[in-house]
């Protein structure tokens, strides 16, 4: 399952690291951080739960870049 969803962060740099603590997150299988739209594009390992998986990912972004915001 893939979802997207919008995003607020304040540079590329920012944006490229909330890209990877997604990637590093259990329960997704890949993810896509655009900065130009503010768009983050997961996917899901088969068995995840996305909404409790989006809770960890906004988790491990916060842990990389305490201003940036997942719109759940």
């Amino acid at each position: 399952m893939k979802k997207t969803y919008k995003i607020d962060v304040d540079c590329a740099n920012c944006a490229n690291k909330m890209e990877q603590a997604a990637k590093a997150t259990e329960g997704v299988k890949d993810a896509v951080v655009n900065f130009m739209t503010l768009k983050m594009s997961v996917e899901f390992e088969e068995s995840a739960q996305p909404a409790a998986v989006m809770q960890q990912v906004l988790k491990n972004c916060k842990k990389v870049e305490d201003d940036c915001e997942i719109f759940l």
